[in-house]
């Protein structure tokens, strides 16, 4: 994400102990976990300790390592059912779209002035981009957030750029506010767009809006990859999107 707005520390370093251990995938010691996060050894322990006492990790005494429970887990399972409201065709689109094409693919939908990729399959290919699950971006840096807003009335779509420009903390990473507005209104009406260099100067996106609705909110269905490599495939790829469309 390019800019982050601010954020409760306590609760911060708490999922960020949790996506930790979902990367590793194996116990850890206070000592590993202290060195991987870069956090004071003091409240880490504290943080460690209330953890294990609310039962959300578990604690060997001999091996003296940290792991996650099924509580953790359980928390989140009924998420993903309750978000994709069951369209196990959402699922399935992006994996078509996967299947024809190699490249990163994602569904994405608008997070407040963010545009968040809550499902990604990434890309086969050796020349790739790396987008992580659940990830963000400001909303006027997206090519998938600029297809999604365009969905919004004029007035709406000018609100939410001025509002994801203050989110911004680096001023050079700004938009002009009257230019995104109108490049976001050229894709008004179109269910599918290819645009070059975004979010990588050498790599590009291509998306389409879905004929459904995540909780009132439109969804968009995106691959993106090397600038070289879409160009080339633009078309073929243009009618795998419109296919995995039709599909849902």
């Amino acid at each position: 994400m390019a800019s982050a707005p601010a954020t409760v520390k306590s609760a911060v370093r708490v999922l960020a102990l949790l996506e930790y251990f979902r990367n590793t995938r194996e116990p850890r010691s206070l000592k590993h976990i202290v060195d991987a996060l870069g956090y004071p050894q003091s409240s880490t322990t504290a943080l460690l300790k209330s953890l294990t006492t609310q039962g959300y990790l578990n604690y060997d005494r001999v091996q003296r390592v940290y792991f996650p429970t099924l509580r953790v887990s359980a928390l989140g399972e009924w998420i993903g059912p309750a978000l994709l409201g069951g369209n196990e065709q959402l699922l399935e689109a992006m994996r078509d779209v996967h299947n024809a094409t190699g490249e990163t693919v994602s569904l994405g939908f608008l997070n407040d002035v963010y545009m968040q990729h809550v499902r990604i399959i990434q890309s086969t290919h050796a020349m790739r981009f790396y987008t992580e699950e659940g990830s963000m971006r400001p909303v006027v840096s997206s090519s998938l957030g600029w297809l999604l807003l365009s969905t919004r009335t004029p007035e709406q779509i000018e609100r939410l750029v001025r509002r994801a420009n203050i989110a911004i903390a680096d001023p050079s990473e700004r938009v002009n506010v009257a230019e995104m507005v109108q490049r976001i209104l050229s894709f008004k009406g179109q269910t599918q767009i290819h645009v070059e260099g975004m979010p990588f100067a050498d790599g590009a996106t291509m998306c389409a809006l879905l004929p459904v609705t995540i909780h009132g909110q439109p969804v968009v269905l995106g691959l993106g990859g090397s600038l070289e490599r879409v160009r080339e495939n633009r078309v073929r790829y243009a009618e795998v999107l419109k296919e995995a469309v039709r599909a849902v």
